[in-house]
């Protein structure tokens, strides 16, 4: 297994936060996947970096080069300069958000070596474009999951339960 797994991802908001969703290429040799899902209420960070985590899940083959190339800096950042790191060994103080997104991520990236690569969001990128075509589309679904992650936050935030 010489060559890398090339990973587009997108993650689209509709309303910020509001319905979501993810969109996903796999690239590995002449091999192509595509995966995408729509989320009722989340946020646009949130579905960048879900878009990660479910890549990185979908995954049979360990300890293999991914190269992960999203538009977010928030996601491209935060890996590629080890912001993570520090949020982690800080456990997120100072008010970072997605705790349970990045702790995910973290977790499954130990069996990867990762490497994340910007590429300009609805740009001249073929692979992006249809990411950000999936993202859209799974969250203008009928049917949303729900980002229970985040719907406990805001269930937090307001002083109630989950329901």
């Amino acid at each position: 297994m010489s060559h890398p797994l090339h990973v587009y991802t997108d993650g689209a908001a509709r309303g910020n936060p509001g319905p979501g969703g993810y969109g996903v290429v796999l690239l590995w040799g002449d091999q192509r996947r595509e995966l995408s899902a729509g989320y009722r209420l989340t946020t646009n960070n949130r579905m960048e970096l879900l878009a990660v985590i479910r890549a990185l899940e979908s995954l049979k083959t360990k300890k293999i080069p991914v190269h992960v190339f999203t538009d977010s800096k928030y996601v491209a950042d935060a890996i590629r300069l080890k912001w993570l790191d520090n949020w982690i060994r800080t456990d997120f103080k100072g008010g970072k958000k997605n705790k349970d997104l990045w702790t995910a991520y973290h977790r499954l990236a130990k069996d990867f070596q990762v490497t994340t690569h910007w590429v300009k969001g609805h740009a001249d990128n073929v692979f992006n474009n249809r990411c950000d075509e999936l993202a859209t589309t799974a969250a203008d679904a009928q049917e949303l999951l729900v980002d229970e992650g985040y719907e406990a936050m805001l269930a937090s935030e307001r002083g109630t339960s989950k329901r």
